[in-house]
């Protein structure tokens, strides 16, 4: 078989950042799929799973709440590495175009001190699996460590 392009990018070098994952036509319309790495894979421990669900709840609640961007946003989800997130936009999109929403996306989850959003028993598949204080501290590192200081090799793809 032949691989995917997201097995053929050299993670023993992938910094945290945000990165094009790949771009299709469905129609006349591009989507954009975007790599929001949290983690330098295969160097940093991964995301805690409860850390990143919430997340995943916060973050997924935000941008399609986003005034300027909610009708862009198809999808928001954690990696299976546990080192990140996906975003699925509609349209043609770089990396700096979103580095914006990402900072407000960010600092939200950092701030956010109430009941998560789609975390009961009637709303969430594994509802019991959820930290926000972890979830708060992880999008606190990467909005401080990554998003405030985002250069060019933290957006484009290595080796």
């Amino acid at each position: 078989m032949k691989p995917i392009p997201s097995f053929t990018i050299n993670h023993l070098t992938l910094l945290r950042g945000i990165y094009v994952s790949r771009k299709d036509m469905i129609g006349n319309e591009t989507v954009t799929t975007f790599d929001i790495r949290m983690v330098e894979p295969n160097r940093q421990k991964g995301i805690d799973q409860k850390s990143i669900h919430t997340i995943e709840h916060l973050a997924a609640t935000y941008l399609r709440n986003d005034e300027e961007w909610k009708d862009r946003i198809l999808y928001w989800g954690p990696m299976g590495c546990l080192t990140g997130n996906y975003l699925l936009l509609k349209g043609d999109w770089q990396p700096e175009d979103i580095v914006p929403l990402m900072k407000k996306t960010f600092k939200f989850i950092e701030e956010y001190n109430e009941e998560i959003p789609g975390a009961k028993a009637k709303d969430c598949g594994n509802w019991l699996l959820h930290d926000l204080e972890q979830a708060r501290k992880d999008a606190g590192r990467y909005l401080h460590e990554v998003l405030e200081h985002i250069g060019e090799e933290n957006m484009r793809y290595g080796d």
